[in-house]
């Protein structure tokens, strides 16, 4: 029988009433040995209704918030049956859950509070990055429209121009589609077996121009005929290759070194791309994978590019199931490292 709290009162009143008006009743009868043994009949029954009154309606109502507490935190929405394992302090018991769970959810709102910081880093970047192409673009054209597209000098000046920004920018779209297709899922990697020593020399080939302009030097280390045969998507790992030492160059030292190197294990290959440029900092180290995250921030393109080639990098490197670990001394340079499984 479910009671309310004005019933249950109005029925303990009522009890006590009835048991007091019979004591006083019958008190001119009681011999004083009857009146101690009244007296403790009486108090058992007041004792009797307290407790039963307080297990009815207290107790009861603690039990449907614990187990809606215990809904909570299983996230199960389903009707939660009622429990009967509670200890001598159940009030405890339900203060120190209400506690925990509020305690998730301060860590939920934290967490939600940084991703929305991050969403709004994002467009910013996001925008910064696609306005700069852009304008550029816009001023080139509008300046021949202004009259400069007579001087076949200036025109094929500026279109050359408008033309390298208009391709900046379509690269830039085109890796921030990479980073979504990666994030979702939607790019399966096209896994064979191949030997990397020859993508590394093409990698090479096609930076070689940007590190000679610095006087670094690119190294691989592999004997003159070795193979090193993995089981891979050649073509994203090729975009690794090229994001990574890219990467290094633009924060090498003049003069300075990259590494390519490989050690063999027992099914896999580590794969260390290593420089003795600028280092990287303890502050900026967690961070270097994010996305337009940039150490320079000064936001120059041409000094620190648009921050995406090892976000890029990483979601690969996982979609192999696999990952990048980075170390870093200032002064000294940077090593990352991961692993790819050998041919099948």
């Amino acid at each position: 029988m479910n009671l309310n709290s004005r019933s249950l009162t109005v029925l303990i009143a009522l009890a006590v009433a009835l048991v007091l008006t019979a004591f006083l009743a019958l008190a001119t009868y009681f011999t004083s040995q009857g009146l101690i043994v009244a007296l403790v009949i009486v108090f058992m029954v007041c004792f009797l209704l307290v407790y039963f009154s307080y297990e009815a309606l207290v107790l009861r109502e603690i039990k449907n918030i614990y187990s809606t507490l215990e809904r909570i935190k299983r996230r199960d929405n389903s009707q939660a049956e009622g429990r009967s394992f509670f200890t001598a302090d159940p009030l405890l018991k339900i203060k120190n859950e209400i506690y925990e769970i509020a305690a998730k959810k301060q860590l939920e709102i934290d967490e939600l509070k940084q991703l929305q910081t991050l969403r709004s880093e994002f467009l910013a970047d996001v925008s910064h990055e696609l306005k700069t192409p852009i304008f550029a673009a816009q001023g080139f054209i509008h300046t021949l429209l202004d009259g400069a597209i007579n001087d076949i000098n200036v025109r094929d000046k500026f279109l050359q121009k408008a033309a390298t920004s208009l391709d900046g920018l379509d690269t830039l779209v085109q890796d921030l589609i990479s980073i979504s297709q990666l994030e979702n899922g939607v790019i399966k990697m096209q896994k064979r077996n191949f030997d990397v020593v020859p993508l590394v020399k093409e990698v090479f080939e096609q930076l070689e121009q940007k590190a000679t302009s610095r006087q670094i030097t690119l190294h691989l280390e592999a004997q003159p005929n070795q193979h090193i045969n993995l089981h891979a998507d050649p073509n994203r790992i090729r975009q690794v290759f090229i994001n990574l030492i890219d990467n290094a160059i633009k924060y090498g030292r003049d003069g300075g070194n990259i590494w390519v190197s490989f050690s063999e294990g027992r099914k896999r290959y580590t794969i260390t791309v290593a420089d003795d440029g600028k280092g990287i900092s303890e502050e900026h180290i967690n961070r270097v994978f994010e996305r337009f995250y940039r150490i320079d921030k000064s936001r120059a393109r041409t000094e620190g590019g648009s921050g995406l080639g090892l976000s890029i990098s990483k979601h690969i490197v996982e979609a192999h199931r696999s990952f990048i670990a980075i170390t870093s001394t200032v002064g000294k340079g940077s090593t990352l490292r991961f692993k790819l499984p050998k041919a099948k």
